[in-house]
This record gives structure tokens, sequence and C-alpha cells, in this order.
């Protein structure tokens, strides 16, 4: 395996560690699939289609989203949001996240 293949695998290993966090992030307000999205491209998180969609089901399932169809203008389109479940796990994935970073800063300046 190549150097270039073995980050590759490796930054998507973190990445994976991260979509989870970065997909509630944005769903404070309710939004439609393609609408997150954009939001996460437009915010330097891009995420397949393939990976949204199935991570919403997933996360509707595990009772922390709450979705509903809406028909405005265009077509009928699916919206999802945090319900009150969905703003905890928010919270305590964010605490999580700024303590793992924090660390993770001190242990990469040790390295300079």
């Amino acid at each position: 395996m190549g150097q270039a293949e073995s980050f590759s695998k490796l930054e998507l290993e973190l990445r994976r560690g991260v979509v989870v966090l970065a997909t509630l992030s944005q769903l404070r307000a309710p939004r439609y699939g393609y609408e997150l999205r954009q939001a996460l491209a437009d915010k330097g998180m891009p995420i397949e289609e393939g990976t949204l969609y199935p991570l919403l089901r997933r996360l509707e399932t595990q009772g922390v989203l709450q979705s509903e169809w809406r028909i405005e203008d265009g077509p009928p389109r699916r919206y999802y949001a945090l319900n009150a479940d969905g703003r905890k796990l928010l919270k305590k994935l964010t605490d999580a996240w700024q303590g793992m970073n924090d660390a993770m800063e001190k242990l990469l300046e040790e390295g300079q």
C-alpha cells in the first residue's frame, strides 16, 4: 500500500469520527437532505448522499432526530431536525469533541 493510499484510508477514518457531530450541528433548525448536504459542504465537510441519508435514518431510529414531510413550492421534501434528545446528544458530543481537540493540540505541540 502506497503512502497516498494509506493517507486516504486514515483520513476517511478521521472523517467517519466527526460526520455525526457535523450533521447534528446543522440540524438545530429543520433542513431537508440536499439543503443539509449544501450547508455541510459550504463549511468544508462534504458528505455523499450514500452516507448522509442512511445516517439520517439511523439517527432518527435512535431517537435523536424528528422528521416530517413538507409540501411547499416544489416536490415533497423530508425535513429533519434535532429533538430534545438530539439537542442533549449534540451538547455531549460537542463537549467530548472539544476535550479531545484540546488534548490533541497539546499532543501535537509536543512534536514541534
